[in-house]
């Protein structure tokens, strides 16, 4: 790229550098409502040819701190997991130059058109989660999972209300300090906004918590703590059925109304193997407490060709059992963009899974109430969720194997966004990773219970159960879709304007 001035090229690096260490695992989200300020004094002084490389480089040195974990994914061989993180950090850069550019042209025309930096934002992130290769994980609104009475409003706006304020808090503070006599009046309005979200988030969070409750079930929660890496060695099969056999004890010991197990918790194929199968549920059988066991699922098509699934395995006393098939699977981990559309694709082999995506919702019954199932990933895509919750679910399940990223910071990202989605639908989580983080997470966002990475834990919480659906459970976001129209309007307006 070819940048004629060093001080715009390291604002935007800056600008990056502060966005991308605003997400977990560091607790510096209150860098958020900054971060842009940088790239707004690029945006302000920047020729319109230049408009969209700031932004692109911001992007990429902004995603490469947030997903740098991308590239540590143990499971896979170096070029495939290398040439994630660099499509995935170069693909989502497009997201920060199509939002410079946007903006940089409108402040040419204006410079009071910087108030239009929140719609623009907000609409491209909306945008951006659609597709097979949509990526809601790094919404704005992850930042400020440690601030949880700044997110409240997410009930009512979802992810979108979140980042709008922080747009309009970067662009009130980015004011002040560019402004020489209404810097008064700025301040004003930025310490106004931050405080009324504040008192407002107090206020919702008490009387989430203060909803009289009808009922509440137990839940023993499962974190084996299974290298994921050796849990398929024929060597290693017995002793990971043993340890699982060992916490099921454990968990039965409690006495729960229900146990939850993580994401592919057994190297076996529980549906088809009746032998692996028996043993557990005549446990389930005779103590009466039924398990959800995350697993892998293998079926036949039509035509006769086998079809493999990331599933989920629902153990009920003396039923038989129900499965569960992910809607949403990770791109170029679990399948192959577009191979639904050109079979050949799913021929091509980067290490990935090749697994085909569940077509139903389901849900899982424990007496008269109903529960939903996420695996993994589809915790990060808040859609997904609230088409569960539509459906039924009263509490909401979440089986992750996050040991394939380490300690890193993926992990941490991924138990902070179930945070989201509790707010978005006010409905309780449980989460069961195999190497953590597992935990439990109120409608109001508190984490009740959080399980360390690397830790074996069998531990048991009340879940309340949540019936009412929130403005955004539905209707969807709303805010999202609204940005994206008034921006195309405004737009138009100013070229028909122009001519």
């Amino acid at each position: 790229m070819n940048f004629p001035d060093y001080k715009n090229l390291l604002l935007s690096v800056l600008s990056g550098f502060l966005i991308g260490i605003s997400y977990p695992s560091l607790p510096l989200g209150f860098l958020a409502w900054i971060g842009f300020i940088p790239l707004f004094i690029v945006l302000i002084s920047c020729k319109n040819n230049y408009l969209f490389k700031y932004g692109y480089l911001a992007g990429i040195t902004s995603h490469f701190i947030t997903l740098y974990w991308i590239g540590l994914n143990s499971g896979a061989g170096f070029v495939p997991v290398f040439l994630s993180l660099i499509g995935a950090v170069f693909y989502l850069s497009l997201y920060w130059g199509l939002f410079t550019t946007i903006l940089g042209i409108l402040i040419n025309i204006k410079p009071s058109f910087l108030w239009f930096s929140p719609l623009i934002w907000t609409s491209l992130e909306w945008i951006r989660s659609f597709g097979p290769l949509g990526f809601p994980w790094i919404d704005l609104a992850l930042t400020q999972t440690r601030f949880l009475p700044l997110i409240q409003i997410m009930d009512v706006t979802g992810s979108s209300g979140v980042s709008f304020w922080i747009m309009t808090l970067n662009v009130l503070l980015f004011l002040f300090f560019n402004s020489k006599d209404s810097r008064k009046k700025y301040a004003v309005c930025a310490i106004g906004l931050i405080g009324l979200l504040w008192i407002f988030g107090l206020m919702k969070i008490n009387s989430i918590e203060n909803i009289p409750l009808n009922n509440s079930i137990q839940v023993a929660i499962t974190q084996p703590n299974v290298d994921p890496n050796e849990k398929w060695e024929r060597n290693n099969r017995e002793s990971t059925f043993n340890l699982m056999h060992m916490l099921l004890d454990e968990a039965i010991n409690m006495n729960p109304d229900l146990i939850l197990w993580p994401e592919t918790a057994l190297p076996s194929y529980l549906r088809l193997s009746s032998s692996d199968r028996r043993p557990i549920q005549e446990k389930v059988d005779n103590y009466n407490i039924p398990l959800l066991s995350g697993t892998i699922d293998k079926q036949f098509s039509k035509g006769g060709f086998p079809l493999y699934f990331n599933g989920s395995i629902y153990l009920q006393p003396n039923k038989p059992s129900e499965v569960y098939h992910k809607v949403k699977l990770v791109p170029f981990a679990e399948y192959v963009p577009l191979s639904d559309f050109f079979p050949k694709l799913s021929e091509l082999n980067f290490g990935q899974g090749n697994f085909t995506k569940g077509n139903e919702f389901t849900l899982f019954s424990i007496g008269d109430d109903y529960f939903s199932n996420l695996i993994c990933y589809e915790s990060s895509l808040p859609d997904v969720v609230r088409k569960f919750v539509m459906r039924g679910a009263k509490f909401l399940t979440i089986q992750a194997n996050d040991g394939w990223l380490g300690n890193s910071s993926g992990p941490f990202q991924h138990f902070e966004l179930a945070i989201l989605r509790a707010v978005e639908n006010r409905r309780s989580i449980v989460r069961s990773a195999n190497t953590g983080i597992s935990g439990v997470i109120t409608p109001s966002g508190k984490v009740k219970v959080q399980k360390n990475i690397g830790e074996r834990s069998v531990f048991i919480d009340s879940i309340p159960l949540f019936e009412l659906n929130t403005f955004y459970t539905e209707h969807g976001n709303i805010l999202g879709k609204l940005s994206s129209i008034m921006i195309v309007l405004s737009l138009g307006v100013l070229i028909w304007l122009k001519k």
